[in-house]
């Protein structure tokens, strides 16, 4: 289902409805022999077919997927686009695991790891069809000594995003629903974000809210716990939203 949260101006936004498109691919890539098992024991709790029918990609495009972890998504998204077209999967240094990356890349020879710098996690301009972002738009937010992850300018992130998507193409963003307040408390505090305050950075950045689903909400979360706290860890309630950057025609 997909439906307008937020506010009166974002109510007058048109409802708009999942892409049907792609089911037989969809299908196909979460088959594949190539997924480990690692990456199936997490399919229940993701429910990748319906995140991956709503983010729409096609063959041949290129998608970014930011801080992408282990590469969960960036191996489904690279079946999506295809041998013409490229998955660029960004993630710190710090966060980076070169073996599983590897196997990653032999399996998806379309996939193009990156491991930086979190303050050069950055794109060209014009490079991308679509940003792929899953759990980590808080992390934006974020800062540890700790981890080596140093402040970054959210503004700056957003511009470069806004720079490197082409005209009409999109940002999905999911992510851990959080109280409201300031995003680097909360983030700091149980890393999670506010859903509003998602629509303001990215608005503010220049994208337009398309669509959002409610296919990960899940109303028994507390949201006053970190989402590493075990008795929620996993069983989050989560939004998902798309993001258009606006034709220039």
């Amino acid at each position: 289902m997909i439906r307008i949260m937020f506010g009166s101006a974002l109510a007058a936004l048109a409802l708009a409805q999942a892409a049907p498109a792609w089911a037989d691919e969809v299908d196909n890539a979460l088959a594949a022999k190539s997924r480990t098992a690692a990456d199936r024991a997490l399919d229940e709790g993701r429910h990748p077919a319906d995140v991956l029918r709503f983010v729409g990609v096609a063959p041949g495009d290129t998608v970014a997927d930011f801080m992408a972890g282990g590469g969960y998504y960036s191996a489904l998204l690279a079946d999506l686009v295809g041998k013409k077209g490229a998955v660029y999967a960004i993630n710190p240094t710090r966060f980076y695991n070169a073996e599983e990356w590897a196997q990653r890349v032999a399996a998806h020879g379309n996939i193009r790891p990156m491991a930086v710098d979190p303050r050069a996690m950055l794109l060209a301009p014009g490079s991308v069809d679509t940003i792929f972002t899953h759990l980590n738009f808080h992390d934006l937010f974020w800062e540890s000594e700790r981890f080596g992850f140093p402040r970054l300018d959210v503004d700056g992130v957003l511009a470069n995003w806004f720079a490197a998507v082409k005209p009409g193409g999109h940002v999905i963003v999911i992510d851990h629903v959080g109280p409201a307040g300031d995003p680097r408390e909360v983030t700091e505090r149980v890393h999670r974000i506010a859903p509003e305050n998602v629509v303001s950075a990215m608005t503010q950045a220049g994208f337009v809210l398309e669509a959002q689903s409610d296919v990960l909400r899940r109303s028994n979360d507390d949201l006053s716990k970190n989402v590493f706290d075990e008795s929620v860890r996993g069983k989050t309630d989560r939004f998902m939203m798309k993001f258009q950057k606006p034709d220039a025609r």
